[in-house]
C-alpha cells in the first residue's frame, strides 16, 4: 500500500498495529516466537507491530492464526481495507478506467449536503461544461491510462452535476483568477465554460467566489481541495487520491476555505473577472 505522510493515515495505520500487537502479547509470544510460527524474518513482526510496514490481508490472517486469534482475523483485515481506502495512487484507482472512477464517487456526492471547493488550477468538476472535461480527462487518459473510455468518463461527470439541482443541498466554490485563463483547448470552448460558469453562478444554493491575482496577498494557492459536510475533505495530489476524516484535519481545511474565501470577490465583482477574461479570448 502506498503510504501518505497524512496524520489521518498514518494514526489509522498505528491503531491497527497496535491491535495486532496487543494480541501477540496476549498470546504470551515475542516477536522471534510469531516470526518463526509465520515463517518470516523477525524485521517483518517488528516492521508490522510498529506501523512501519502496512500488513497484507494474508499477514493479519497469518499473524492472528499463530496467536490463537483466528476469530479477530476479519475484522482486522476490514480495518486495512478501511485504512487502505484513505490513500489511493492514481494507478490503482484508474486501473479499470476512468469511468469506473468517476461513478465510484456519485455516492459520496449524493448523500453530502454542504459541498466547499477550492480550486487553484482547473475548474471544478461540477462547474465543467461537456467540452472542458473532455479535454481534462482526455490528458488524464494520454498521462496514465491505458484504457480508453474517456467518452463514458465524462457522461459519468455529467450525469453526476446533477446534485447541483438535486434537494436542499448548498455548493460553495471558492477558484483562483487564474482558472479563467487556463489554456485549455480552444477559445471557442474557453468562452463557453466561462458563460456556463456565470450560468451556474447565479443559481441561489451556489456561492461563487473569484480569488483576484494581485500582489499583497496574505494566503498563497494550496492544492484542490473538496469539503463533504463537516466530516471528510479529499485532495486530489499529483500521486494519489487523499481522503481525510480525522476531525483536526477536516477542521484545518475548513479553517483554510474560509480565509481564502475572505480573499476572494463575489457577485458583480466576481462577474467582471469572468466577462474580462471571455472579452481577451474574443
Amino acid at each position: 500500500m502506498a503510504v501518505s505522510s497524512s496524520s489521518s493515515v498514518q494514526a489509522a495505520r498505528q491503531v491497527l498495529a497496535d491491535r495486532l500487537r496487543e494480541i501477540c502479547r496476549d498470546a504470551g509470544l515475542e516477536g522471534k516466537q510469531l516470526a518463526a510460527a509465520c515463517g518470516w524474518h523477525p524485521s517483518k513482526v517488528s516492521r508490522i507491530a510498529t506501523a512501519k510496514t502496512s500488513p497484507s490481508a494474508d499477514d493479519i490472517l497469518a499473524w492472528c492464526q499463530a496467536c490463537g486469534a483466528e476469530e479477530q482475523a476479519q475484522d482486522l483485515i476490514a480495518s486495512l481495507r478501511a485504512v487502505e481506502g484513505m490513500w489511493i495512487d492514481w494507478r490503482r484507482m484508474e486501473q479499470t478506467g476512468l469511468k469506473h472512477a468517476q461513478e465510484g464517487r456519485l455516492p459520496l456526492f449524493k448523500r453530502t449536503r454542504w459541498f466547499r471547493c477550492y480550486s487553484s488550477w482547473l475548474m471544478p468538476g461540477l462547474l465543467q461544461t461537456y467540452g472542458y472535461t473532455e479535454d481534462v480527462l482526455r490528458a488524464v487518459q494520454r498521462r496514465r491510462v491505458a484504457i480508453d473510455d474517456v467518452a463514458d468518463a465524462v457522461a459519468a461527470r455529467m450525469d453526476r452535476q446533477r446534485v447541483l439541482y438535486e434537494g436542499q443541498k448548498k455548493f460553495a466554490f471558492l477558484i483562483e483568477e487564474s482558472v479563467l485563463h487556463n489554456a485549455l483547448g480552444n477559445a471557442d470552448m474557453q468562452v463557453e465554460q466561462l458563460e456556463h460558469l456565470l450560468t451556474v453562478g447565479t443559481l441561489p444554493n451556489v456561492s461563487l467566489g473569484v480569488i483576484p491575482a494581485r500582489t499583497g496577498r496574505t494566503r498563497m494557492p494550496v492544492e484542490g481541495f473538496w469539503i463533504f459536510d463537516k466530516s471528510q475533505v479529499n485532495v486530489e495530489l499529483v500521486s494519489g487520491y487523499l481522503t481525510l476524516v480525522q476531525p483536526s484535519e477536516v477542521g484545518a481545511y475548513a479553517d483554510t476555505f474560509a480565509m481564502l474565501a475572505d480573499l476572494a470577490l463575489y457577485g458583480d465583482k466576481a462577474r467582471g473577472l469572468i466577462a474580462s477574461a471571455m472579452a481577451s479570448l474574443r
